[in-house]
């Protein structure tokens, strides 16, 4: 772990390629990885891009360190704390991408303050996306869904990318899916993917 953490006590490099020993061309935030089955299949399928993934619970990042190892990743750096103070170090316009996959749904409605999609959080997200590049959500849950699409349409800075209903219905390319997808096909719910593009704009 000491070797692939991130140290927020340290400056970040203005160039987050400078945070990897090997040469990246672009890097992606996963916040929230889970189990890392998606993290490590990324980080194996695109050596020349930089991972940084973030998970809180501590299950997440052994898994996520055991295969590091197990297979000589390189190319991925782990925050193990909140996702919120991890989005604030990094620097403005720093990430080629960020998404979350199958998050806390917190299905109550009671509990519905507690999910991480919010508009303080989806303004920490496209600070630190580029401009033109990709915020990603999946869920399986109906409601956080709805909710998604609901902020980030309201949020100035991010516009839903789909033009059909297969844009939102199909896993993005390459897929491998996750653990927690696959325990909701299970029990008989259906993932939805959406993309949503930073932009510059401001929406009236």
């Amino acid at each position: 772990m000491p070797q692939v953490a991130l140290d927020l006590t340290q400056t970040p490099p203005e160039n987050l390629a400078e945070l990897f020993p090997v040469p990246v061309k672009s890097v992606c935030l996963e916040i929230g990885f889970g189990g890392s089955e998606h993290l490590i299949h990324r980080a194996r399928e695109n050596p020349e891009i930089g991972f940084i993934g973030c998970e809180p619970f501590s299950s997440g990042i052994i898994k996520a360190v055991s295969s590091i190892e197990e297979h000589g990743l390189k190319n991925i750096r782990l925050y193990d704390d909140d996702a919120g103070k991890l989005l604030d170090w990094l620097p403005a316009a720093s990430l080629d991408m960020a998404y979350q996959l199958y998050p806390d749904p917190w299905p109550k409605k009671k509990h519905w303050k507690r999910r991480f999609v919010n508009q303080i959080n989806l303004t920490r997200i496209a600070r630190a996306l580029k401009s033109g590049c990709e915020y990603r959500f999946a869920s399986d849950i109906d409601t956080y869904v709805d909710w998604t699409l609901s902020h980030c349409r309201r949020h100035p800075a991010f516009e839903w990318s789909a033009e059909c209903a297969s844009d939102w219905r199909t896993p993005w390319h390459n897929w491998p899916g996750t653990r927690y997808e696959r325990k909701a096909h299970r029990e008989g719910r259906i993932g939805r993917y959406l993309t949503f593009l930073r932009v510059e704009e401001t929406k009236t």
